[in-house]
């Protein structure tokens, strides 16, 4: 099975379960943007001295950076099958650099999977994980400030892939299994 997939899910939503699922059911590399620019500044090349300057400044790395590491990395042999993209994009001229980058290479995506979770589950879920795992991004005042960040930046991303009809919405609120239930029979309706 074959598939480009972005996944979208707030805080606490269970994404990186799923994704990590996902990679090992398909064989489909999970594509976490964020671990992509760790690993370009550890490298040294020449697009991870670019990253490293805005890290080091303490600021953003600019869209064109990002979607340019999307695009080595969707030049890698293991992404043939399929990929699964997590942590971008986050906004609308994201997801419009990101369509432009895919029609380029002709691999327009297949569906957008969001996993839907009311905010106040968000709120005692991720308040659980601090209790265990004692992560100081998991304080309360950050967990919401997280959550609400996520839900304003992503609420316009959600009806841009509405409008193109690759949206697929899931309920997030259910046990991983059943959500993983739910994703793959979204997965095999694509084929």
């Amino acid at each position: 099975m074959a598939a480009d997939i972005v996944l979208l899910g707030p805080p606490g939503s269970g994404k990186g379960t799923q994704a990590a699922r996902l990679t090992a059911t398909y064989g489909i590399p999970q594509i976490a943007t964020g671990d992509m620019l760790r690993a370009a500044v550890e490298a040294g090349t020449s697009l991870g001295r670019q990253v490293k300057a805005y890290l080091d400044r303490g600021e953003l790395v600019p869209d064109r950076l990002v979607v340019d590491i999307i695009r080595h990395r969707l030049a890698e042999p293991d992404t043939h099958r399929g990929f699964i993209l997590d942590g971008f994009p986050r906004t609308v001229p994201q997801a419009e650099a990101l369509d432009t980058l895919l029609a380029e290479l002709q691999r327009p995506l297949d569906a957008v999977l969001y996993l839907q979770v009311d905010r106040q589950s968000l709120l005692d879920r991720l308040s659980h994980r601090a209790e265990i795992d004692q992560r100081s991004d998991d304080r309360p005042e950050i967990i919401a400030h997280r959550i609400d960040v996520f839900l304003d930046q992503t609420a316009p991303l959600i009806d841009y892939y509405r409008r193109q009809g690759k949206l697929k919405l899931i309920d997030g609120e259910r046990p991983p299994e059943q959500v993983a239930a739910a994703i793959d029979q979204v997965i095999r309706s694509l084929g």
